[in-house]
């Protein structure tokens, strides 16, 4: 440089200085028209066109000085940062990354890599720099603003696929940064509950509510956890809140009718249901679970297919649409052996377990392949260990997101994957809407349609029988009817315990005993107050319920004295083993079932014992199970389609001993004789389905 334009620079830069920017740029333009290459002064010249706004001279004339001296920190940071207000983020991104690679420890430059990758929402990484700042500028307010924002946004990212675990990280981190942030520990109970961690959720919506008393949604969210907890109480007094701070939360008026039902209070539930099945007709958008949909009275087939339609477009639209970006290829060859994917929550000591495990072990290994994929409690029960040894391969898959668990499903080659969860409780249908293998089906786990989205199933096939789906009901199902013999497996291994005394059931001696071991929720006013004429009717009677909570307990006392039946005549069975629940079985005479959602394993249960059922039949697919089981064991004489023909069948097997004891017989005999317990027939039944799906598909 001259010495011209060594003064004209030095002049420049004293104007630079005191920010007389204009002046600057002039003279730092004629040092430029001297010496045209000169490094210091056309970055200089750039960094003033930056200062004012200028952001594409400024690009411009750096760049320039960067070919002079490509290897200058300062060089490579403002051209970052000039790059980056001239909206090019990812070229602004390679000059940090060349300038920390020159200069590691520079904490300016990392933070201008944080800032970029933050516009850019590469949360992850630029959480990383942040980070690094942090530890030398702990006092710094906008930087853990910024962190926090990454963490958080972060977590919603890894929520929303499904990465719970990631997402439970991210927000305790953010939390370190900014405690009352009511969002924050609101969002955490959420990852904290998809975990299975309810008493960890309950405690951070409780932080969020002490932060925002006015928030819905965390109560909802609430009573979800304490409802997992067994806090029904508080459950139902967290939705009923929810519901007074927005009367229009759907999903938490649907919660708090369904927990009502679980602890039989019917004040005002008719209306209730109603309401609700004018929101599943009206207002799609509503989220109305569908299982909780299933167990309402009066709900059709109809509306309950619609409701898993608006369910899927609510819930599972983005993982749908995420099909298209995974293109999972499926492997197909002749002669191989077909490979079934089981997926399930409740691969462990669940009822679930007494139906399957049994024709897990009975497929044909050298025509089938089964894989289980987990995503449940391993409870490292017997009954987990027996399931894990029957399938080919097994796989733990809880921890993954919706995402990975598609991609570890198709990377398995399977040819069928069955859902055997549906839209229960710990539901991740979500992972069979990514389509992983070439066919779904739906099984067991959800009484009921599965619904579609944009007319197209979740679901290709509903594993069914004639029964339960008849001809005529087919437009009531989004998915093809694939129909077994008898819907229902059964595992003839069901560990049975010792036989209790009548006394340690707290049945009295030489009394009639209607039962009903189904969950509390089935029981409709309706039917609970046709079981109370029946004991009336019958002398010398009691009715044995199962105990599943206190306060159904304290509200069928409640309506038993209102219909003047003395309270002594409800006899309630607490929650045991399977083992020595089935033992308990004998000392019942006649098992009553629920309407509209029938006994399904309990049904199962008390056959195999030799109990006979008493079922009323429906139009919909959880009022039509126990219909099945008894046709499937030749009993049509306990199948009734109207409640008067149930209680007066009821009443003539009670007062009719010899009937009964005919039904009984007749009962065990075709225990051996019938399809329902035929395992071996079962599993080479629903084989035969596979190999037709397969060849069709």
């Amino acid at each position: 440089m001259t010495q011209n334009a060594q003064s004209l620079y030095q002049q420049a830069r004293t104007l630079h200085h005191n920010s007389d920017l204009i002046a600057a740029k002039t003279l730092y333009q004629q040092v430029i028209l001297i010496a045209p290459n000169d490094a210091d002064a056309n970055h200089m010249l750039g960094l003033v066109h930056y200062q004012l706004g200028e952001f594409n001279e400024a690009v411009t004339f750096i760049t320039n000085a960067l070919e002079s001296q490509p290897r200058n920190v300062d060089f490579l940071n403002n051209h970052g940062l000039a790059l980056h207000a001239n909206k090019q983020a990812d070229a602004a991104l390679k000059s940090f990354h060349q300038a920390i690679l020159l200069q590691p420890k520079d904490l300016e430059v990392q933070l201008n890599l944080g800032n970029t990758l933050l516009e850019l929402a590469r949360f992850e990484e630029a959480a990383g720099y942040y980070r690094r700042v942090l530890r030398v500028k702990s006092s710094r307010d906008d930087i853990r603003e910024a962190l926090c924002y990454c963490l958080s946004s972060l977590g919603n990212q890894a929520h929303a696929v499904g990465n719970y675990a990631q997402a439970e990280a991210c927000f305790e981190e953010a939390l370190q940064f900014n405690a009352q942030d009511a969002a924050l520990h609101y969002n955490l109970g959420n990852a904290q509950r998809e975990l299975g961690k309810p008493a960890n959720a309950a405690k951070s919506y409780q932080n969020s509510l002490a932060l925002s008393s006015n928030d819905a949604d965390a109560y909802n969210n609430l009573g979800n956890v304490q409802r997992e907890l067994g806090q029904l109480d508080l459950a139902i007094k967290s939705y009923e809140k929810a519901l007074q701070i927005n009367p229009k939360l759907h999903h938490a008026a649907v919660h708090l009718v369904h927990q009502k039902q679980h602890i039989c209070d019917w004040n005002g539930l008719e209306e209730q249901i109603n309401i609700i099945r004018n929101w599943v007709n009206h207002i799609p958008e509503a989220q109305i679970s569908p299982f909780a949909f299933l167990a309402m009275p009066n709900t059709s087939p109809a509306e309950q297919k619609l409701c898993a339609d608006n369910w899927i477009k609510n819930r599972y639209s983005t993982l749908i649409e995420q099909r298209k970006t995974l293109d999972f290829q499926y492997k197909k060859s002749a002669n191989k052996r077909i490979k079934i994917g089981y997926l399930s929550a409740d691969f462990r000591l669940h009822p679930l377990a007494f139906l399957v495990s049994e024709l897990l072990e009975l497929h044909d290994k050298t025509q089938f392949e089964i894989i289980g994929f987990s995503y449940g409690v391993n409870d490292k029960t017997p009954a987990r260990l027996r399931l894990e040894k029957a399938f080919n391969q097994f796989y733990d898959i809880r921890t993954l997101s919706e995402i990975d668990a598609a991609k570890k499903i198709n990377s398995c080659g399977i040819d069928i994957l069955v859902d055997l969860t549906g839209f229960t409780q710990t539901s991740r249908s979500g992972i069979a809407a990514l389509k992983p293998a070439p066919i779904n089906v739906s099984w067991l786990g959800f009484a009921g349609s599965m619904g579609s989205y944009n007319n197209v199933p979740l679901f290709d096939y509903i594993l069914s029988d004639s029964f339960i789906t008849p001809a005529y009901s087919a437009n009531d199902y989004a998915e093809k009817l694939a129909l077994l013999p008898c819907y229902q497996p059964n595992d003839r291994k069901r560990p049975i315990g010792k036989t209790p005394t009548r006394a340690s059931c707290h049945l009295p001696e030489n009394v009639f005993v209607f039962c009903c071991f189904n969950q509390t929720f089935k029981i409709t006013p309706e039917v609970f107050n046709l079981w109370l004429k029946l004991i009336n009717k019958v002398p010398n009677s009691v009715l044995w319920l199962l105990d599943c909570n206190q306060w159904a307990k304290d509200n069928l006392i409640k309506a038993a004295n209102l219909q003047g039946v003395n309270p002594s005549k409800l006899i309630f069975a607490p929650r045991v083993s399977i083992a020595d629940h089935l033992a308990r079985h004998v000392h019942a005479d006649l098992f009553l079932d629920t309407l509209p959602y029938n006994a399904h394993t309990t049904c199962s249960d008390a056959l195999w014992m030799g109990l006979p059922v008493l079922t009323c039949v429906g139009d919909t697919f959880s009022a039509r199970v126990a219909g099945s089981l008894l046709t499937a064991l030749d009993l049509p004489e306990l199948i009734t389609y109207h409640l008067k023909e149930y209680e007066e069948e009821a009443l003539g097997l009670a007062l009719q001993p010899e009937k009964l004891l005919t039904l009984k017989e007749k009962l065990i005999a075709n225990k051996a004789q019938g399809i329902l317990f035929n395992t071996n027939a079962f599993a080479k039944s629903l084989e035969a389905i596979y190999k037709t799906m397969v060849t069709q598909a």
